[in-house]
């Protein structure tokens, strides 16, 4: 039997998993990683505790399997986007702390260029806007703060890397330094129609161009792995895509109008757009879907920031739970919201509000209310911001999406998953298999690696998982989307009026 190897690296943990070439997962192995947040707004993760993680799960899950070596073909990455390392070329050592892509050190950089005149020239070249969420302020911010850093990135000492960069890097023993194009695309610095790094976006940044990586499509080869020994024999690393694009394309969504949500840390709404580069006019961002044969394929994105994360907040932070698998069964104690809306602006608003400055708030607690309410509130806050990513997504692309593919932890809550239905007014398919990112880098390695030879063998082997279709009465969904934007209206202006 021919088995892939596949690493998912997420904002929280690293995964390790085995399937087999025909889409069976096999087993895996996970370790958490530690979020250090060394000022309020500041997230930062030990790239090199990443790494080991790497090499503890491939060791875990080779221990409990009997693999011959000859029946691995290869090894696929996919890995959280927009996080950035600053390593040694030489021994791939981080220099600093990788920098989370949910850190908003970076606001007043970003206001800077804003204020500058900048905006047109970002969102022309990479679709995206400038934002602290993205990678570029960040480095800019982390170059200024540490010279000697930006003297060895000037050098040649040292490169910058995002996460598949950096594990690459690793992997290869220093012999390859790339990554794929739906990683380069998420920093601000690559132009996603000419499909290479961009010299003025990086003056603007302040980034030395001789520090990124060499970029190469998802399907091509990345260089060979032992994975420092652990396999007998090098392997080729093949499949390589940020986890959100690596999602859609597990899903199979290779058309145009063809969408998607990976519910976790955070989200991301991905539709298809074909391979025609298009703007978007209500705050969407234009991402990358993936090159292939030198051809892109584009999407409108929507991000929320805030999703999984709030819940695990309310667990760790408030101390409400012990446990987050009783909170589905506590909101349906309850017959409704009680007009409570948690709004989880933690980091900031992502689509359509943008706002790096709102803060979450708990709006319409009376002395009725109960930690039910509020972990209702909480579940429901990743519904609504869902609505707004794909009301915006629907009105930018022109296209009614009837339905969207769904994946990710919260797809077993089946509270939320209704009541995400309700809210979007939308058919919510969820994946029928977990893993969907992992899943979705296989594919791409399975493709590159000639197992399959085209999207549309791809796209025939069969799919099907739970339907949840809209049944709540349109008017009390109005009633409830007007609850939500009030609440959301109090995070913003408040702060705009201080």
């Amino acid at each position: 039997m021919a088995l892939i190897l596949v690493v998912d690296q997420s904002t929280s943990a690293t995964k390790a998993l085995l399937f087999a070439t025909d889409g069976r997962l096999l087993d895996k192995e996970s370790r958490d990683h530690a979020q250090h947040y060394p000022q309020p707004g500041w997230v930062e993760h030990d790239a090199e505790e990443i790494w080991l993680n790497v090499l503890a799960t491939v060791r875990a899950l080779l221990a409990r399997h009997a693999v011959d070596a000859k029946e691995i073909l290869g090894f696929s990455l996919t890995n959280q986007r927009e996080t950035i390392v600053v390593f040694d070329r030489a021994t791939g050592r981080p220099l600093h702390r990788a920098i989370v892509w949910q850190c908003r050190r970076s606001e007043s950089l970003c206001a800077a260029a804003s204020a500058g005149g900048h905006e047109e020239l970002v969102a022309s070249r990479t679709g995206l806007r400038i934002d602290p969420y993205f990678s570029a302020s960040k480095l800019q911010w982390l170059v200024r703060e540490r010279p000697d850093l930006r003297a060895k990135l000037e050098s040649g000492e040292a490169v910058i890397g995002t996460i598949d960069a950096y594990l690459i890097h690793r992997l290869t023993r220093g012999a390859v330094f790339a990554c794929d194009p739906t990683n380069a695309s998420r920093t601000l610095l690559f132009d996603v129609r000419r499909l290479r790094w961009d010299e003025e976006l990086c003056a603007l940044w302040q980034v030395p161009v001789r520090a990124l990586p060499e970029v190469r499509e998802s399907f091509a080869r990345f260089g060979e792995t032992t994975l420092d020994g652990l396999l007998p024999r090098a392997v080729p690393i093949c499949g390589v895509m940020g986890d959100s694009q690596a999602a859609l394309f597990a899903h199979g969504c290779f058309t145009r109008g063809s969408a998607k949500v990976t519910l976790g840390t955070g989200s991301s709404v991905l539709l298809n757009l074909g391979t025609e580069f298009r703007r978007s006019a209500q705050g969407v961002v234009t991402a990358l879907a993936w090159v292939r044969d030198g051809r892109p394929v584009y999407a409108f994105e929507g991000i929320i920031i805030a999703a999984a994360s709030t819940l695990t907040w309310l667990r760790d932070q408030l101390k409400l739970v012990d446990r987050l698998d009783g909170v589905e069964a506590m909101a349906t104690e309850l017959p409704d919201n009680g007009g409570v809306y948690l709004v989880p602006a933690f980091s900031g608003l992502g689509l359509p509000y943008w706002k790096a400055d709102a803060r979450a708030a708990i709006v319409g607690l009376t002395t009725h209310s109960d930690r039910r309410h509020v972990l209702r509130a909480a579940q429901e806050s990743i519904a609504f911001q869902l609505g707004d990513a794909l009301q915006a997504l629907r009105a930018d692309a022109g296209i009614e999406v009837a339905a969207i593919h769904a994946d990710g932890g919260p797809t077993a809550n089946r509270f939320l998953m209704q009541f995400t239905a309700d809210v979007t007014g939308a058919e919510l398919r969820l994946a029928p298999f977990a893993e969907c990112s992992a899943f979705g880098a296989v594919s791409a390695g399975l493709l590159g690696l000639g197992v399959f030879s085209s999207l549309d063998e791809l796209a025939a082997r069969p799919r099907a998982g739970l339907v949840y279709r809209p049944q709540m009465d349109a008017a009390r969904v109005a009633a409830l989307r007007r609850g939500w934007q009030h609440a959301v209206r109090q995070t913003i202006f408040p702060r705009e009026q201080s």
